[in-house]
Order: structure tokens, then sequence, then C-alpha cells
């Protein structure tokens, strides 16, 4: 097969993760049970066909860095699982907007971007001849996320957002409409990890619903120590946030719940694991209570690396069969705002039948 070219706004932790994912699992062989994998080849596509060819950022100490380099660079603090050689691909300097709070600006490191266009990153990205574009922005990126989706448009990329603007998840199809325009996919939008809070949450109510049980309340609340916690203790950041984690959960539910979920604190010394706690308290046969407490204990961003190889790999497929606008089957899996949300069972046949070719989105 030939080779995906990605390019990656925002390298951060994340973007360490699955940068160093793509040389872990780059001998996985097909047909084993890998951990961490939900998909060696997808759709005819390996993980060793991921090739990265462009990356974009606003810290003065990695702009210019291999990519390889960058990864390791402070904030960053996704611990080590895979040697990165050097990739041959220098990080170029992106636009700020809003995607640095004004409490983050220190820790970022920004440098002054008064010379950064929106011409300068679609030429690097058509010099580059990147096909896909992740967007791994800081939470509360309104306008700059909405910048890279444009930017996205002009150089013919398909755009994975993986934060929680609604772009592919656009309620007045704006974006959609723009992608579809195009003749280009999106895929979004806020990444659901692996096995994270909220595909967690998710299973626990889906579960008591399916055996009966009347569910009264729930709430979620989480705790790290990494940027993305630190840039979320800004609560006017977080209202999208919010809304993509709760209605993910909500969303399964057939009456209204009392529901409380989202980013509660930033503990600094945690680094990037991320410590989860869920309630849920309903009622069973013959309306006798039943509460089920939940801790998960995770390193944050690893959780999602694998996630976003296959969306990587269907935003792909998507361009080689000509698909345009937003994809409907492997988002609904892989996102928690997905522009169609349906429980996780039904949404991974969507994911396989799509593969398979039976399903257009």
């Amino acid at each position: 097969m030939p080779e995906i070219r990605v390019a990656i706004v925002g390298v951060g932790n994340s973007a360490c993760a699955l940068t160093q994912g793509t040389q872990y699992y780059k001998n996985a062989k097909d047909g084993e049970t890998v951990s961490g994998l939900m998909h060696v080849t997808f759709g005819g596509y390996h993980i060793k066909d991921i090739r990265f060819v462009a990356a974009f950022e606003v810290n003065k100490s990695k702009i210019g860095k291999d990519l390889s380099e960058a990864i390791w660079i402070a904030p960053n603090c996704c611990e080590k699982f895979s040697d990165v050689p050097n990739l041959g691909v220098k990080v170029s300097p992106g636009i700020i907007l809003d995607g640095v709070a004004s409490h983050m600006r220190e820790t970022f490191n920004v440098y002054d971007d008064r010379n950064t266009t929106r011409e300068s990153i679609v030429q690097t990205l058509k010099d580059t001849k990147a096909e896909v574009l992740v967007n791994y922005l800081p939470v509360g990126s309104h306008d700059a996320v909405r910048f890279y989706a444009q930017c996205a448009i002009d150089a013919g990329c398909a755009f994975v957002n993986c934060m929680p603007e609604f772009i592919g998840s656009d309620a007045t199809k704006e974006w959609p409409e723009k992608f579809e325009k195009a003749g280009l996919p999106v895929l979004g939008d806020d990444i659901k990890s692996q096995v994270g809070a909220t595909i967690l949450h998710r299973n626990i109510v889906q579960l008591c619903l399916d055996r009966g049980v009347i569910v009264d309340e729930t709430y979620q609340l989480n705790l790290g120590g990494d940027t993305d916690f630190q840039n979320m203790t800004v609560e006017s950041r977080l209202k999208s946030k919010r809304i993509s984690k709760t209605e993910a959960v909500t969303s399964l539910v057939p009456y209204n719940l009392p529901t409380r979920i989202g980013p509660s604190d930033y503990v600094s010394f945690l680094g990037n694991k991320k410590i989860c706690y869920i309630s849920l308290k309903g009622r069973k046969f013959g309306d006798r209570p039943i509460s089920i407490s939940v801790k998960l204990e995770v390193e944050d961003s690893p959780n999602s690396g694998g996630v976003v190889i296959d969306l990587i790999r269907a935003a792909k497929i998507a361009l080689d069969r000509k698909i345009s606008g937003a994809l409907l089957s492997m988002p609904a899996y892989a996102f928690k705002h997905p522009p169609v949300q349906v429980p996780d069972r039904q949404a991974l046949q969507w994911t396989e039948e799509w593969i398979s070719g039976k399903r257009d989105r």
C-alpha cells in the first residue's frame, strides 16, 4: 500500500505517544493479537504505512527541531516506550490565536507568531504533500481549530479533529459542508481513548440500561497533571469539553439524567497520569437501590494513540474512495462527540462494515 502522509498540529504529549506508537508497532503482524491495537491492518493499511511529513507548534523550544526531538521537550511528560529515529520532519511555526490561554503562555514558551500566516501554513502542507492533518490543539481553542480546519481545506487535506471543538459534528453543518464542497473528509470530534473515562462510563450506563436498571444520577470526575489539565483550570475554556463528555454518556439514556462530567482538578505531580472517579446510583428490581463506584488510573496520552492510528487510516481510505464531508461510522466509534451517537457495540459494527466497504460513510 502507498504511504499515508500525515501532518500534526500541536507537538504535545498526545503527539509524542502517537509518534512513538508508529515505531513501536511497525513490525506488528496482521492476524495476531497485539496489545494496544484495535487493528494491525486497517483497510489494507498497516501502521508502518504512516509517515509524518509536517508538524506545527508555538513553543519556541520545539520550532525548528526534528519531530523526533521535539516530542521530548518540556512541558511534554509522556513516558518513553519506544525509540524514535530522526524523521526528517522539521517542526514549523504555527498560529496562536486562542490556542494558548493567557495562563499557559509561560508553560508553552510561546514565540511571536506575527510573521506566521495561513498562506505559510498551507504552503507547508502543500510542499510536504500532506494528506491528513491531525489536530491536537488544547481544549478551548475555538478560533485556532477553525483556522487549521480551513488550512486543511485550502491544502487539500483530510482533517482529524482530536479535541472538543465541533467541526465534524457541527450542528449548523457549516464545516461538514465546507469539507464536502472541497471533496475532502472530516473526522471528529474529541477523541475517545482506548479504555478511558468516557468509554468506561458509557459501558457502565449501557450495562444498567440493558439489565433494566433505572439510572437516577451519575458523575465523572477527572484529575491529571499534564498541560491538558493545567489548561483546563480555566472554566471558560471547558464549555465544549463538558458538552462533549456529558452527551457521550447521556445520549444513551432515554430520559433526563442528573449528571456532572468533566475535568475537576489539576495535580501537577501526577504528570501524564490521569485518575478518573465514576459514580452511578440507580434502582433495580423492587426499586431497591444500586450504587456503583469505579476508579480508573491510566497514562493519559498513550491511551488515545491506537485510536488515532485507526482514524488516520480511515481518513486515507476516505480519500482513496473519494468520500467527502463528515464521516459517520468510524467517528461514532472513535469520538466522544461524533455526528451520530450510537451504542459502542453498534459503532464497532459500523466501523468494521465501513472498512469492508459495506457502508458509505
